[in-house]
């Protein structure tokens, strides 16, 4: 299914004005390796490392 033109330009002012894109470059064995981590969590690879962030971030501002 085509998007509209419309359709097409609210997603690029939402994008632009909500989100921030972050580089990551990594060798291509590590990216094999999370892309199976990933499918293994059922997950895409995109959700698998935002996940895996979020938790180091929990993880790394818990106070004892």
């Amino acid at each position: 299914m085509a998007l509209s033109e419309q359709r097409k330009e609210y997603l690029y002012d939402y994008q632009k004005a909500k989100l921030k894109r972050i580089p990551l470059d990594v060798p291509k064995e590590k990216y094999e390796q999370i892309k199976a981590a990933a499918n293994t969590a059922g997950e895409k690879v995109n959700s698998y490392i935002k996940r895996a962030v979020d938790e180091r971030m929990e993880r790394d501002n818990q106070t004892e």
